[in-house]
């Protein structure tokens, strides 16, 4: 895939991912937050499956590794308690802070260490001006409280979506994207089910309730994801976590022309360097289509 093109759908993707926030400040009181993200993957787990089955792409004849398939479905469960029990423990601006901003980093290491991909210098600095426009961005949500065990859970959610990015660039060797979404967060779905066994669900009686997690789990589960694991045949697992950021920057744009929010100039300055970090990277994408001659 052409990685204009891919870079393109991660971005989508990651923009999807943005409305989560304001998703979820829209369910009905006394939802926890932990048994959201539980219903989000079954209902995108579910949804993906039968897409799959619907239009028949699910392979019968090629075997899944099993390692790298629980590896990628582990993974996904685990980020879900992870960040919301980090922003619980250390607050919002610290535990995204730390969890988002962790990702890239770690998944550029991975990605060296086990596939021999060193990032390129222009990575580094698009990543570093992103990570710095998250951290302004953020450090306007209240107050900043560091706490040992929120900060290790954050960067576990982090490392967890690392994780999840690079094996499933793996599998997609061997299975087309939908397959892999669709047997990844069918099987993430069932590990996070135990958590509905322990919390209030009477707010799915709500109208109100099942919107928000129909949008949560066919929106901003399985197409972001669809759209993400697409954009990833045509780009590096670094540079495609990378381009996630875009995540809270469209939560933030999303709060200021729809809830109304007000920013400080610090985190306005956060926004631009955001935009200017994903649009080196991307520029980067067009660029290596023009000047760059395959080595032989």
């Amino acid at each position: 895939m052409d990685s204009r093109i891919a870079g393109s759908l991660v971005l989508l993707a990651a923009v999807l991912w943005g409305t989560t926030g304001t998703a979820q400040a829209l369910a009905p009181q006394g939802a926890s937050p932990l048994a959201i993200g539980a219903m989000r993957l079954a209902v995108g787990g579910l949804s993906l499956l039968c897409f799959v089955l619907v239009r028949g792409t699910l392979s019968r004849t090629k075997s899944w590794p099993l390692g790298p398939t629980l590896i990628a479905a582990v993974s996904m469960a685990l980020y879900q308690p992870l960040f919301f029990s980090a922003v619980a423990s250390t607050g919002v601006a610290v535990g995204t802070v730390v969890a988002i901003g962790s990702a890239p980093i770690l998944a550029g290491m991975l990605e060296y260490v086990f596939r021999g991909v060193k990032p390129g210098k222009r990575w580094w600095l698009a990543t570093a001006l992103a990570v710095a426009g998250c951290v302004l961005l953020l450090g306007h949500q209240g107050e900043v409280s560091i706490n040992s065990l929120g900060l290790l859970m954050a960067l576990g959610a982090g490392f967890s979506f690392a994780v999840y990015t690079l094996v499933s660039k793996g599998l997609l060797a061997q299975h087309r994207p939908e397959e892999v979404v669709a047997v990844v967060f069918s099987l993430s779905a069932v590990l996070l089910s135990p958590l509905l066994f322990f919390y209030d669900l009477s707010w799915l009686l709500e109208m109100r309730g099942w919107a928000v997690v129909l949008h949560l789990g066919l929106v901003a589960t399985a197409l972001a994801y669809l759209l993400f694991v697409r954009g990833l045949t045509g780009i590096p697992a670094a540079h495609a976590v990378t381009l996630s950021l875009a995540e809270p920057l469209t939560a933030a744009l999303l709060g200021i022309f729809l809830v109304g929010e007000m920013l400080t100039l610090a985190a306005k300055f956060g926004i631009a360097l955001l935009f200017l970090g994903l649009s080196l990277l991307t520029v980067r994408f067009r660029f290596l289509q023009q000047v760059n001659v395959p080595k032989k």
